[in-house]
């Protein structure tokens, strides 16, 4: 990775951990380079880049001023990564990156049984994998299984489709009406580390999920590998229940 993105990468994560005021300004970039043993040039590099990305903005005179802003979304709200970014006024984007039709593994054979494929599920999946963007920028690997019954309307998608949950709404009638989620963090695999251009063992975290269309088929069930300083979760409890809340930095 170049050293510029590792210093936007690091900033990036200093300013979701609150380091940096919302309101303020990130220091000058004379002290930044002298911070990161760097070339003022290099620093400049890495504003730039996080300037593209929203986490900062330019201010005439005064340097680079904090704009990033914690944003989240109850999981209760049943709405694709997509749709939520967008209800933030936030552009998501996808492109998929390869794409197959093979033999369903045995924990898809148990959470699409009877969706597809008979008593004991389907017998072949359609596997997508795609890159997510927020704003342009690289945030998730998105790997997803489809059941055959659902497999030629995703087949059908142009590659760089924004929101697949939106156009099978949209275009099919399939609404996507409940979920299930489970999260945890993992080292990134030398795959997964060369599409989000991140190092080997890198921390990311996991979203393993299922997704229900309102006569109880599954639509999908996928595992998004989320960069570390990109995105993160957060549980709301209290004696009423608990709630479970995504957030960017």
């Amino acid at each position: 990775m170049h050293r510029y993105r590792e210093i936007a990468r690091d900033l990036t994560i200093r300013i979701a951990d609150g380091d940096f005021d919302a309101t303020g300004m990130l220091p000058a970039e004379a002290q930044l380079a002298a911070s990161f043993g760097v070339s003022r040039g290099t620093v400049r590099n890495a504003l730039v880049l996080m300037a593209r990305q929203g986490a900062i903005a330019p201010r005439r005179g005064s340097g680079w001023l904090v704009r990033t802003t914690a944003l989240s979304q109850r999981f209760s709200e049943v709405r694709s990564f997509a749709q939520w970014a967008r209800s933030r006024g936030m552009e998501p984007g996808g492109q998929v990156v390869a794409q197959q039709r093979r033999s369903a593994t045995p924990t898809e054979l148990r959470t699409l049984r009877g969706h597809g494929g008979g008593p004991s599920g389907p017998t072949q999946v359609l596997e997508v994998v795609r890159l997510r963007t927020l704003n342009g920028r690289t945030v998730m690997l998105e790997r997803t299984a489809y059941p055959p019954w659902i497999a030629p309307l995703i087949e059908a998608l142009p590659a760089d489709e924004p929101s697949v949950v939106g156009a099978l709404e949209a275009q099919h009638g399939v609404r996507m009406v409940h979920g299930e989620h489970s999260i945890d963090a993992i080292a990134a695999p030398s795959e997964d580390a060369r599409l989000l251009e991140v190092r080997r063992s890198s921390p990311l975290l996991r979203v393993r999920r299922v997704s229900y269309a309102a006569d109880g088929r599954a639509i999908e069930t996928g595992d998004d590998r989320y960069l570390p300083d990109a995105m993160s979760f957060q549980v709301q409890a209290s004696l009423q229940g608990t709630s479970l809340t995504r957030r960017t930095g």
